[in-house]
C-alpha cells in the first residue's frame, strides 16, 4: 500500500526506515503548532497529528494514499516545554528539566484512503540528572536541542543527562516504533513480515 509521511523530520523517516517500510513519500504538513488556551500537553500532541494528517491527506492528488503523522510534545508537570529557537530559550528548557521527571507525548495518526482513521498516544517518563551550569551551558551552545521538543536530543549529547527512562525511547525521538509497526500492519500498510 502506498503510504506519506506527514512530516519534514529526518529522524521519523530514518525511524520509519528501520522497520522495514521503504516504500513511502514524504509530505511536510507545515501547520501553526501553538498551542491553545490552556490546551494540555497529550491533548496538544493528539491535535497535532490528527491535523497534519488531515491537511495532508486533503491536499493529495490523484489515487489516495494512506497518511502517517506524529507529533512530539514534552511536559514538565502540565507545562508545555516547547522547542527553544534561542540560547536564552535553550536554558530556560534545561532549567525547568534539570533533576526533575517529565513526558514525552508522541501521539500518531493514520488515515486510510477511504478516510478511516487510527490514532495512538505514546507516554514516556524521562528523568533528567541535577545539573551543574557549566554542563547546562556547554550543552546550549551545542545547539542540538534548538527546534527539539524540550530542548535536547536523547540520541545526542543530553543522552548523557538521563537517568531513566520509562516507556519507549523511539517515542523520545519523534516515532515509537512498537506502536507505529502494530498501527501498520493493523491497516494492511505492511506485512507482518516486513523486514527489520
Amino acid at each position: 500500500m502506498k503510504l506519506i509521511l506527514a512530516s519534514s523530520s529526518p529522524r521519523r523517516r530514518d525511524l520509519l526506515k528501520s522497520i522495514g517500510v521503504d516504500n513511502f513519500e514524504v509530505i511536510p504538513a507545515h501547520l501553526d503548532e501553538t498551542p491553545r488556551k490552556k490546551e494540555l500537553p497529550k491533548a496538544l500532541s493528539e491535535r497535532l497529528a490528527m491535523e497534519k494528517a488531515w491537511k495532508v491527506f486533503k491536499e493529495q492528488k490523484g489515487e489516495p494514499k494512506f497518511v502517517l503523522a506524529a507529533d512530539t510534545v514534552v511536559a514538565c508537570g502540565r507545562r508545555i516545554v516547547a522547542a527553544p529557537d534561542s540560547l536564552e530559550n535553550a536554558r530556560k528548557c534545561l532549567d525547568l528539566l534539570s533533576g526533575k521527571s517529565h513526558r514525552v507525548y508522541t501521539a500518531l495518526c493514520l488515515i486510510s484512503p477511504e478516510k478511516r482513521v487510527w490514532r495512538r498516544v505514546v507516554e514516556t517518563r524521562v528523568c533528567f540528572k541535577r545539573l551543574e551550569a557549566l554542563e547546562k551551558e556547554a550543552y546550549v551552545k551545542t545547539q542540538e536541542g534548538f527546534g527539539k521538543a524540550g530542548g535536547y536530543a536523547i540520541q545526542g549529547y543530553a543522552g548523557g543527562f538521563v537517568k531513566q527512562i520509562n516507556g519507549s525511547y523511539t517515542g523520545i525521538l519523534g516515532l515509537p516504533l512498537y506502536e507505529t509497526r502494530n498501527l501498520l500492519i493493523g491497516a494492511g500498510v505492511i506485512s507482518p513480515d516486513a523486514k527489520a
